[in-house]
């Protein structure tokens, strides 16, 4: 698969993602913020099974969706993918780079929305701010998507097990936010959108942006002029 047409599947799946997350945003702007079909029922399902040491697993699991570790694994991510010094640093870059404006853009959309959380009687966890998309949320499976890309770019043996671990944390920091009842349901799919969406973005501009032979196992471009592989200058 060559870069350009990596940078349209990533397109293609980013723009799905975006228009899905407009049709549940008008959704929940529509309903004056309110509960949607199936959130009052995961809510109350979720407060009637809290044994105490599953919340305090839960609570462990969602404090990874935020603060300082979502950061340390997209520098993880960045380093994992670069085939050479310079490589990584640019990918480690690039990824926090990914990390912070995607945070930075869900909170102007969290402003516009303005999304009310699930009455705090239900809380089990403390929590800030509007509820949509959830936050939490957004930062783990952006934070997974960066190392599910990475591990697929090194490409190493035991890839497939690694990603669906991967995929399974970024989906429990999202899963655990309903769990301890500090976001709806839907709050917590706009997330898992919003995310899918803007790694699309990201990923289709560096498929197109980075170098040539970024990655590692990535074969070096032809040199148009001469018909021969040209030097990875980083090497």
């Amino acid at each position: 698969m060559n870069r350009r047409e990596v940078a349209d599947i990533a397109g293609t799946v980013g723009l799905g993602a975006w228009g899905a997350f407009a049709v549940l945003a008008a959704a929940v702007t529509t309903g004056t913020g309110g509960a949607l079909r199936l959130d009052p029922g995961l809510l109350v399902w979720s407060a009637g099974h809290r044994p105490p040491a599953v919340v305090t697993l839960a609570r462990g699991v969602t404090a990874t969706g935020t603060g300082v570790i979502p950061y340390a694994l997209a520098v993880l991510a960045g380093l994992v993918a670069g085939r050479t010094a310079r490589h990584r640093l640019l990918a480690a870059t690039a990824s926090v780079g990914c990390l912070a404006a995607g945070q930075a853009l869900r909170y102007g959309v969290m402003e516009l929305v303005r999304r009310t959380r699930p009455p705090m009687s239900d809380w089990a966890t403390h929590a800030s701010g509007w509820a949509f998309p959830s936050g939490h949320t957004t930062t783990g499976a952006l934070t997974a998507g960066l190392l599910i890309v990475a591990v697929t770019l090194r490409a190493p043996r035991w890839a497939t097990g690694l990603r669906l671990v991967i995929g399974c944390w970024g989906a429990l920091v999202g899963l655990t936010r309903i769990y301890l009842g500090v976001h709806w349901f839907t709050d917590v799919v706009g997330g898992w959108l919003f995310a899918a969406g803007w790694l699309g973005v990201c990923l289709w501009a560096a498929a197109r942006r980075l170098p040539g032979p970024f990655v590692a196992g990535t074969a070096p471009a032809l040199d148009g002029r001469k018909g021969r592989a040209s030097e990875d200058p980083g090497r």
